[in-house]
């Protein structure tokens, strides 16, 4: 290979890796967004000093925590004030390994980086000198999809997971404490990290998930890349129990079979998603709005932000879209709720998670801006 194929292989590559890299800097180079959300409804921001701003937890005194990924840090913020709004941040933690999950349980704070996951005790007595304690250390360190997202479920337990280290391949097992547990999974264990275990199998990489009335799991699930504009779509995927698998590497979205995975493979052996999301867009942080501001139609519907696609020649994403389900948990409207992140192809926010608080109101990160937006209902 001639020198000038050489070079502009390696441009090419090294395209490849920046467009992978998630680019917040990109999106702050465009801009500030101009968020639009529906007649009736108003958003402002929150707070907009949370640089690389992620996952949201609440502690019971109202304070917000919120993570990062590529920033390392974990944040507090205080409304000292009492009006409704934080007027204070705290940095809790520093130069952690990519730490996206965050839950409050108890009175605790839990984080977890690649391969650790930390309990800060009694955290709102302690958020000028905060102290943690390891639960578990030996949590995979691949790095590729190794950002994990987690919460605690009804049940009680830890919800943790495991995304698949690739863009597609039989993902493998990792063995720890004697067993072998699976990548592309979520995970659970106590609240100390024991009797950890798989709940969910065929998982490329969720990074949020959510539980109804029911107690029964929700989650997001992004598909894989290099299949075309078009394909794969993202997915909403519904776990009514332990110990169900939902297509990955075989099957995506339900009806596509993987080219090189699903070779004699039905998709009818999964778990089909409850509803196929847009090609790419990164589905994030999903919940069901439990408020009572929103209008009545839309209690109980599930919300995503959609982080925004990098593997398509036209952008999309880049918003939090809403899903209304039927009586058989099936989605049967899929539809924009808050846009404006996206201009034309000039990426100007990309959001993380959402936020119920108990007012009825709804939060939203922007890892790009390192904001949080309040989204409230103020007519008909």
């Amino acid at each position: 290979m001639g020198f000038a194929m050489r070079f502009f292989k390696y441009v090419g590559v090294c395209a490849i890796f920046v467009i992978m890299s998630n680019a917040p800097i990109e999106a702050a180079a465009a801009g500030p967004p101009e968020p639009r959300v529906p007649d009736g409804f108003s958003i402002e921001t929150f707070y907009d000093d949370v640089p690389g701003a992620r996952a949201l937890a609440r502690g019971d005194d109202g304070t917000i925590y919120v993570s990062t990924r590529e920033v390392g840090s974990i944040y507090a913020l205080s409304d000292e004030d009492g009006d409704g709004t934080p007027d204070r941040r705290r940095v809790l933690a520093q130069e952690l390994n990519q730490p996206t999950g965050i839950a409050w349980h108890d009175g605790d704070l839990y984080v977890a980086e690649i391969d650790h996951i930390w309990r800060y005790p009694d955290i709102a007595k302690h958020l000028d000198a905060p102290q943690r304690e390891s639960v578990r250390d030996d949590l995979p360190d691949a790095t590729h999809h190794g950002w994990r997202y987690i919460a605690f479920g009804p049940d009680g337990k830890l919800y943790v997971a495991i995304g698949a280290p690739c863009n597609i391949c039989e993902p493998g097992d990792f063995v720890r404490d004697g067993r072998s547990l699976q990548f592309g999974s979520i995970t659970r264990m106590n609240p100390d990290g024991s009797e950890w275990e798989v709940y969910a199998r065929g998982i490329r990489n969720s990074v949020g998930f959510t539980w109804d009335d029911e107690g029964e799991l929700w989650f997001t699930d992004n598909g894989r890349d290099w299949l075309g504009d078009n394909l794969p779509p993202g997915e909403l995927n519904h776990a009514s129990g332990p110990g169900e698998h939902f297509g990955y590497p075989y099957c995506h979205g339900g009806t596509v079979p993987d080219p090189e995975f699903g070779k004699g493979r039905d998709c009818d052996e999964f778990v089909a998603p409850a509803q196929a999301l847009g090609p790419h867009v990164a589905p994030l942080g999903v919940k069901f709005y439990t408020g009572n501001q929103f209008p009545a139609a839309m209690r109980g519907q599930l919300f995503i932000a959609e982080h925004g696609s990098w593997n398509r020649s036209k952008r999309i994403g880049y918003r939090v879209t809403r899903v209304r389900l039927d009586d058989d948990s099936q989605g049967v409207e899929y539809a924009p709720f808050i846009t404006g992140w996206l201009d034309g192809e000039r990426v100007r926010g990309r959001p993380v998670d959402l936020l119920v608080q108990p007012d009825g109101s709804m939060l939203v990160s922007d890892d790009a801006q390192g904001r949080i937006y309040r989204v409230r209902y103020t007519g008909e």
